[in-house]
Order: C-alpha cells, then sequence, then structure tokens
C-alpha cells in the first residue's frame, strides 16, 4: 500500500470511534482503501465545495455498514470527527444507513442494496443535460449484483456511454457468483481489476475515463 498523506494514519483510530454496528465491520472495512483513495486523490469536492454542481457525484450504493465512510469523511472535514462517538444514537446525524438530509457531501439515502448503480445512471445523465463537468462515482459490493435493477442500469449505462465509474468491492461475500467473475456482467463497459489494499492501483483505475468504467477491487474474503 502507498500512502501519500499522513492523515490516513489516523483512519484506524477514527474507525474505533464508530461502536454498535460490530456485525458490519467487515463490510465496512473492506471498503476504506478505496473511499480513502477516492477522496484524497481522485473526487473534485472538498467540504467547502458540497453545493457546487460542478463538483464530482460519489454515491454509496453499499450503504450498511458506513463506519469507514464516516470515518473518512471526517478525516477530510466533512464532518465533525466527534459525530463519530454517536453513531446511531437518538439525536445523532450518523445512521446505519447514510442520510443525504444530514450529512454534508453525502448525496444519497442508501437504504436497501440494489438501488446505488441506476440513481448513478440518472446522475450521470441528469449532468451531461445540464453541460456539467462532474463525474459520478458509485461503490457497490459483489452480492449486490444479484439486485435485479442493477442489470437494467448496466445495460443503459452502456447503451448511452455515461460517463460512470462503478466500483465493485469484490470480498467474495455474494451467494451465488457467477462464471467468468464480476467483469463479464458488465457487459460494454470499461474494466480495471486492482487489489482493493493498494491505493496507487486503485488511483491509476479510477482515473480512466471510459464512458462508462468499471473498477473491480478484490480484497480478502469477507469470512476468512
Amino acid at each position: 500500500m502507498t500512502v501519500t498523506s499522513t492523515s490516513v494514519h489516523r483512519l484506524p483510530a477514527l474507525l474505533s470511534r464508530i461502536t454498535g454496528d460490530e456485525k458490519h465491520a467487515p463490510s465496512a472495512h473492506s471498503t476504506l482503501d478505496v473511499l480513502w483513495t477516492l477522496y484524497d486523490r481522485v473526487l473534485n469536492i472538498s467540504p467547502e465545495t458540497v453545493d457546487d454542481p460542478a463538483r464530482d457525484r460519489f454515491l454509496l450504493s453499499k450503504g450498511h455498514g458506513p463506519a469507514a465512510y464516516y470515518a473518512v469523511l471526517a478525516a477530510k472535514g466533512f464532518i465533525p470527527e466527534e459525530w463519530l462517538d454517536g453513531v446511531a444514537g437518538w439525536d445523532s446525524p450518523l445512521g446505519h444507513h447514510p442520510d443525504a438530509t444530514l450529512i454534508p457531501g453525502v448525496e444519497i439515502g442508501s437504504g436497501s442494496l440494489g438501488h446505488g448503480l441506476g440513481l448513478a445512471a440518472g446522475v450521470a445523465l441528469g449532468l451531461r443535460a445540464q453541460g456539467l463537468p462532474g463525474r459520478t462515482f458509485v461503490l457497490l459490493g459483489d452480492a449486490e449484483l444479484d439486485e435485479g435493477s442493477n442489470h437494467e442500469a448496466i445495460a443503459y449505462a452502456a447503451a448511452a456511454r455515461l460517463p460512470i465509474t462503478a466500483i465493485v468491492v469484490d470480498n467474495q461475500s455474494a451467494t451465488h457468483g457467477w462464471p467468468g467473475g464480476i467483469a463479464i456482467r458488465f457487459p460494454g463497459w470499461g474494466v480495471s481489476l486492482v487489489n482493493g489494499r493498494d491505493h496507487d492501483e486503485i488511483e491509476h483505475a479510477l482515473r480512466i475515463d471510459d464512458r462508462p468504467h468499471l473498477v473491480v477491487a478484490r480484497t480478502e474474503p469477507k469470512w476468512s
């Protein structure tokens, strides 16, 4: 793993402040390096530009177990670090799923799995219609691809050549799997396969501007 910012070393301490959802810890930790690389190296967004129409959009479709997402948002100054101490408390803006109406920088409220890629297609289409330059990124889990709505979004994005980058974290948690692997589920998309813990590999893949583009980030198995 290549590190270019000292802030990344603070992530374990920030994550340790989030308690009460330990059953989703593997899901959260599998996304940590992708999320950090996005916010540290790739996304054109900052706490000062969360409402800028020209900003990049990041959508967390894999909304369950958002501890890593919250830790990265805190490390980058989008939310106060003190918020991490009360996740899912009765008066906390940080719930077990991110809420776009409560958390600065969060683009969507991601509840049930399977909605994020379709929403990303709509966002990318809207940006194109308005002539805005921002790119659209969406993070999904491998098991989430079993949801039928994703297949419709994949097909439409390819036909319309939408500027979407979909990142699928492959921690081998899908019940059924798919002959030929995840990439074969995305016909018409450019594909990059990366080590989900290597920040340089992740960054290089995320900067590829195929329209649309899939990045499969492989991590250790969820149940290892």
